[in-house]
C-alpha cells in the first residue's frame, strides 16, 4: 500500500486498532476487545486508561467509548481543508433548494471523506455522516473525483482499495470504471444509479482549482430513485450543480 510505513511504531498501531474496535463495535468492555484483537486485557486496559486520562475514552460502567477529544480534532481537521468555507453555504442552499440530501466529499488517502452534508426537507436517511470514510469508485462523488484525477493516480487507489462490491450495479470491473470516466469527463457530471445503495440516486461534479487544475473535491445531491428521475435528475439537478460549482470555483481561486 502506498502509505504503509517503512518503521511502524508497535504502540501506535495498538492504540489505533483499540480506538478503531471500540467505533465498530459501538463500545466494548476489556475482555471483548482483548478478544477481538487477540491482546491481553492487560495490556488493552493500560491502553483504554491512558486514552480515559486524555479525553479520548469515556467508560460507562465496564464498557468503554470513544471520547469527544476526537471530535476536537476532527474539527480542527475540517476547517483546516479551504474548500469546506467556500463550499458550507451552497450545500447548505442545494438541501434546501432540492428537498433533497446534498454533500461534500474530498479525497484523502484514496478514500472518500464526506467533509459537509446538508438535509433537506425530504432527504433520506442512509449509513453515512460527516466524517465517514468510503472507496470513490461506488459514488457519484468519488466518480466525479476519480474522472479529473491522473490515471496514475487512479491505479494507485485502486490498487490499494480495489473495486468492491456493494450492490449488484456496483462496477467491479476496471475497464468499465475508465470507460464511465471517460463519459463523466465529457459530461460534466457523474451519477450513481444504486451502485452503493439500493434505491439511491446521486448526482455529483467535481470542484476544480483554477490555478493548478487540481480536483479539490465534489459536491452532489442524493435521494430516492423514486423522486430522482426524469428531467429531474438529467438536467435540473446537475445544472444546479454546475452552478453551485462554479460558484465555489470562483470564490476559492480569486478569494
Amino acid at each position: 500500500m502506498q502509505n504503509k510505513a517503512k518503521n511502524p511504531i508497535k504502540g501506535t498501531e495498538k492504540t489505533i486498532q483499540i480506538v478503531e474496535a471500540l467505533q465498530v463495535m459501538d463500545g466494548a468492555g476489556v475482555t471483548e476487545l482483548a478478544a477481538r484483537l487477540d491482546l491481553s486485557k492487560g495490556t488493552v486496559h493500560n491502553y483504554l486508561s491512558t486514552l480515559r486520562e486524555h479525553d479520548y475514552v469515556v467508560k460507562e460502567g465496564n464498557t468503554y467509548y470513544v471520547g469527544l477529544g476526537f471530535f476536537e480534532i476532527g474539527e480542527y481537521a475540517r476547517k483546516r481543508i479551504r474548500i469546506y468555507h467556500v463550499a458550507k453555504s451552497e450545500v447548505d442552499k442545494l438541501a434546501e433548494e432540492t428537498g433533497e440530501l446534498a454533500n461534500l466529499l474530498v479525497e484523502e488517502h484514496g478514500r472518500g471523506v464526506y467533509l459537509y452534508r446538508a438535509r433537506g426537507e425530504h432527504a433520506v436517511t442512509i449509513d453515512t455522516h460527516t466524517g465517514k470514510r468510503r472507496t470513490l469508485h461506488n459514488t457519484a462523488l468519488g466518480k466525479a473525483i476519480l474522472a479529473h484525477t491522473d490515471d496514475e493516480r487512479v491505479e494507485e487507489i485502486l490498487d490499494e482499495h480495489g473495486l468492491p462490491r456493494e450492490t449488484e450495479h456496483t462496477i467491479t470491473n476496471r475497464e468499465d470504471l475508465y470507460d464511465e470516466l471517460d463519459v463523466i469527463r465529457e459530461r460534466g457530471y457523474a451519477y450513481c444509479n444504486e451502485e452503493r445503495v439500493k434505491g439511491l440516486q446521486c448526482v455529483a461534479v467535481p470542484l476544480m482549482s483554477g490555478s493548478s487544475d487540481r480536483v479539490l473535491g465534489a459536491i452532489s445531491v442524493a435521494g430516492p430513485t423514486t423522486r430522482m428521475k426524469g428531467e429531474r435528475v438529467e438536467e435540473e439537478i446537475p445544472n444546479r450543480l454546475l452552478q453551485a460549482a462554479n460558484v465555489m470555483e470562483i470564490n476559492v481561486n480569486y478569494s
